[in-house]
């Protein structure tokens, strides 16, 4: 009789192992994380999952039962890197638990960039932010604008962020509201950022051409000396001393005249500036570097910003909701500084932005006057540069807006560099 009890217990004992009858009877416990052996000769489990809306990390340390103790010399490693209180819903997290429920180590992923790692070491845990690496490959795109370029360039976020990085490329050369115009084309070399063979995001534009009611413009991502600027076909850079327009997407509702019939004093009198109609909080970026000379209400103008730059030249920004923190008298503003808010304060109608240019205090259309070239680049970075333009030429050229727009595709990717 033993000998048959032993017999089946052989048998049954063989067939779980056989079948993986014990794995699956294992797999059957709720939240058990799989044990990870590494290096050091330790086994962890590994806890995984999606920050919940409202959640905190120390409700997850309660949920799986973790050391409260580990969470709080966590959050002090971490203070000057990432804090782990502003962790946000929808992110992904990872961690390393030992059998004694004692963390080894914590990832989070930031945003799409940026991920924290938080080890724990000899003298308790270390955080670091570290960058997300992506396969990069080459893409182009072309089309041909129909009422805008966002209109015009594809749905989505990341077309929407593409339209906008080419504005601001272009941003002291074309307006992109009061400049466009239908039958306009564009031509995108752009870096495509994939991870796990999924397209994610655009990266840097390499390369652009965009030909504006007949004239041509082109634009080569080039690094010299470790600084990296967009230039023309000659080498010029294209930042210049002032932007086109302190906003971006507006709508102009009145020109700069010498006799304006106003539309709340219904008089006649000058208008030595442009409105922009911009929804209500549209932020107001400084159009050069400069240093701020006003901020605060001044009578019709309501609440106003006005900024001395080199060479003479003054702007003015008026109407605002509410002026940017620190935009105080004396401080220097960088060109494109937010310095404030679209808004209706003084003698105003509706949400616009009042925006005035004087030289050596003499009113000036903002819309009509030239703007010098940038600087080149230096005689020894012209070879170089020149090498790079003429492949990247040859790639805008290859692309034709018409034929991809005609197919329905307009994204075509390269597999190769530019």
């Amino acid at each position: 009789m033993k000998r048959v009890i032993l017999a089946v217990t052989v048998l049954l004992v063989a067939f779980f192992t056989y079948t993986g009858g014990f794995q699956n009877l294992n797999r059957s416990k709720p939240d058990v994380p799989s044990p990870v052996t590494e290096n050091t000769g330790k086994i962890f489990r590994e806890i995984t999952g999606v920050i919940k809306t409202g959640e905190t990390l120390y409700d997850i340390f309660k949920r799986y039962g973790l050391d409260v103790r580990d969470l709080f010399l966590m959050r002090n490693a971490s203070a000057s890197i990432h804090r782990l209180r502003n962790i946000s819903a929808d992110r992904q997290f990872k961690l390393m638990v030992d059998e004694h429920n004692k963390v080894h180590s914590f990832n989070y992923s930031i945003n799409d960039d940026l991920f924290l790692n938080i080890m724990r070491n000899e003298n308790g845990f270390k955080a670091e932010k570290i960058e997300v690496e992506y396969e990069k490959r080459i893409g182009q795109i072309g089309g041909v604008v129909k009422d805008s370029l966002i209109a015009s360039i594809g749905e989505g976020l990341e077309r929407t962020s593409l339209a906008l990085n080419i504005s601001d490329i272009f941003a002291w050369d074309i307006d992109f509201t009061t400049d466009l115009r239908n039958g306009d084309t564009f031509k995108v070399i752009v870096e495509e950022l994939h991870k796990d063979n999924e397209f994610k995001k655009y990266g840097n534009i390499v390369a652009v051409e965009f030909v504006n009611n007949g004239k041509e413009y082109k634009a080569y991502r080039f690094e010299h000396n470790g600084k990296v600027g967009y230039y023309d076909d000659e080498g010029n850079t294209l930042k210049r001393a002032f932007l086109k327009a302190p906003l971006s997407f507006r709508r102009i509702s009145s020109r700069f005249s010498k006799r304006r019939l106003h539309p709340i004093l219904k008089r006649y009198r000058p208008h030595h500036g442009i409105d922009y109609t911009a929804p209500q909080g549209t932020p107001v970026s400084a159009v050069g570097d400069g240093t701020v000379t006003f901020s605060g209400y001044q009578g019709g103008y309501g609440k106003l910003v006005m900024i001395r730059h080199r060479n003479g030249y003054r702007t003015c920004y008026g109407h605002l909701s509410r002026i940017g923190k620190g935009i105080t008298p004396g401080v220097k503003i960088d060109q494109g500084e937010v310095i404030g808010y679209v808004g209706s304060t003084g003698l105003a109608t509706g949400p616009h932005l009042h925006y005035e240019m004087s030289v050596n205090n003499k009113p000036v259309n903002p819309l009509r006057i030239k703007i010098p070239s940038g600087e080149p680049l230096p005689e020894v970075a012209l070879a170089e540069f020149g090498s790079f333009r003429e492949q990247l030429s040859k790639k805008l050229a290859s692309i034709t807006p018409e034929s991809i727009l005609a197919t329905g595709n307009n994204r075509k990717e390269s597999a190769d560099g530019a």
